[in-house]
């Protein structure tokens, strides 16, 4: 289980990392020269089994337009870097007690996608974000098929205008699945009805209403 440590500093924060890289994504709907204004506003956490890397899925709101989005971010933090997975990098940190840490978009981060997978097919356990060994009951899952287990061959990742499609495919059978990752929250956000499985969670946004979001929804590919 991740230990979470309320008490000790990050320094830069993860929403002043935010601040600078969120602008430069396709998905990102602020105005173009506009910085952020970011405030945390949701999310939960994952496990990874070996203890080494931190897993987070953030909902972040930016109240600097005309009206307030809230982004979904899937962070990973590591204690040294990925090899060859410069892109992905978010930014350092000085954590209080940890040390340095290496900040990654968690898509392209093999240990998250991982237990994502895991957590949509139910092998996974869903944390609260800032308590520690305590699951998160407001974050549900279904899956139709059975008998696929939580390892991974192989992924492919694809941005898209307003999520991050995520096409895995599992091991040892081969069978290729697309997760879709919302990045943009929306009022009222359905899971697609064709879809084999979902995880969602329910998101208070700004204007009080709350996004019923799929976290991810996964389709069969040929």
């Amino acid at each position: 289980m991740a230990v979470i440590h309320n008490t000790t500093t990050l320094t830069p924060t993860k929403l002043e990392l935010l601040t600078t890289w969120l602008p430069a994504q396709p998905w990102y709907r602020g105005k173009a020269g506009q910085q952020p204004e970011l405030a945390r506003t949701g999310g939960f956490r994952l496990d990874d089994p070996e203890g080494e890397v931190g897993i987070e899925f953030m909902v972040a709101t930016d109240t600097s337009g005309d009206q307030p989005v809230s982004y979904q971010i899937p962070f990973s933090y590591r204690g040294a870097p990925i090899p060859g997975a410069d892109e992905a990098l978010i930014g350092t940190t000085e954590h209080g007690v940890l040390g340095k840490r290496w900040v990654y978009d968690g898509t392209r981060d093999p240990v998250l996608v991982a237990q994502l997978f895991a957590l949509v097919v139910g092998e996974a356990e869903p944390q609260m974000q800032s308590t520690s060994n305590t699951p998160d009951p407001s974050v549900t899952g279904w899956f139709a098929e059975t008998g696929i287990k939580a390892a991974l061959a192989s992924t492919t990742v694809t941005d898209a205008p307003d999520g991050t499609d995520l096409l895995v495919e599992a091991a040892p059978d081969g069978r290729r699945l697309a997760i879709r990752i919302n990045r943009v929250l929306q009022p009222g956000q359905d899971t697609d009805e064709q879809a084999l499985g979902h995880v969602t969670a329910d998101v208070p946004l700004p204007d009080g209403t709350t996004a019923r979001t799929a976290f991810a929804v996964v389709h069969a590919h040929p």
